[in-house]
């Protein structure tokens, strides 16, 4: 397996701590679009396609609807902003949790459903279909605050500073629990929702049986104790992409659990965020630098 470390571009228009990629959110309380193949890394705040303001406080999360028109974002506000992408207008906006809202993702047909999971340890589900101003379905299960959630199907994973990782089963109307043992800071299931990938705050990440329970693989040499820090599985799951505390990128074989690249990226600050376009064989990075590298996949050979 070869990966390759060319650097496509950096986006450094963002003032503060980007949090996603290339549609971008920071401390900086903006959401920002950016068109990749227009930037250059050294030109700040080229590329930008749209700049989106609404927020008050730091935006913690962005997701977005598969046909790409519509996404949501959350943060410090407390609340839930569901934007129309071409006119960079809030559609929506549901107020309801008690606390800084740290994740957000789409369910249902045509994503008519926004998932949300709060500081509050509530996860709250949206109909973006309705006028009501009410979550539909509220999950309290959580013992401590929701960090992270991953929506598949009619399943929602989230995962807790609790230790906990959790399925709810929406049309069994159940939900199944896992202890991890360590404060969870991301998660995401594999494509055909038989695992779980799992981060947490002792270093490792984990892939999880949806199953049983029982771990399948751990993945380890990246620093993770302190801050919330994303990993996520990329190349039609084959690879397991992580930022790391000291600013690197570290990517692992999926199924043998081998450390296959450590790339140096956002001058030594903290690599909080990863993101992966398969179909593109592209992969972009976020950082406490509030800058966005976007590393090349074009020339790997599996």
């Amino acid at each position: 397996m070869r990966i390759p470390n060319h650097q496509i571009t950096r986006l450094t228009a963002h003032g503060g701590i980007v949090s996603a990629h290339i549609l971008t959110g920071s401390s900086d309380r903006s959401i920002r679009l950016y068109n990749p193949a227009k930037s250059s890394c050294s030109s700040i705040g080229s590329g930008l396609v749209q700049t989106y303001s609404a927020h008050g406080y730091e935006v913690l999360d962005i997701s977005v609807t598969e046909d790409n028109a519509r996404f949501a974002s959350v943060g410090g506000d407390k609340q839930v902003f569901l934007w129309d992408v071409a006119t960079a207008r809030t559609l929506r906006r549901w107020s309801g949790h008690f606390g800084r809202v740290n994740c957000v993702g789409f369910g249902g047909e045509e994503g008519s459903v926004v998932v949300s999971g709060s500081f509050d340890a509530t996860v709250r589900l949206w109909d973006c279909k309705s006028q009501s101003t009410k979550p539909i379905q509220v999950f309290e299960d959580s013992k401590d605050s929701v960090s992270s959630l991953h929506v598949l199907g009619h399943e929602i994973v989230t995962g807790s500073v609790d230790g906990k990782l959790r399925l709810y089963d929406l049309r069994m109307g159940m939900v199944f629990v896992d202890t991890i043992g360590h404060p969870i800071t991301s998660v995401q299931q594999t494509n055909d929702g038989n695992a779980v990938l799992v981060s947490t705050l002792d270093s490792v990440i984990r892939l999880m049986d949806k199953s049983n329970g029982q771990m399948l693989q751990s993945y380890k040499g990246h620093t993770n104790t302190d801050y919330r820090i994303r990993s996520c599985l990329g190349l039609a799951d084959s690879i397991v992409i992580s930022g790391s505390e000291e600013g690197k990128i570290y990517v692992w074989d999926f199924l043998e659990g081998k450390l296959v690249e450590t790339l140096t990226a956002h001058d030594g600050k903290v690599a909080s965020a990863v993101s992966c376009c398969s179909p593109r064989k592209e992969w972009a990075s976020a950082g406490t630098d509030g800058k966005n590298p976007s590393p090349n996949f074009r020339d790997v050979d599996y």
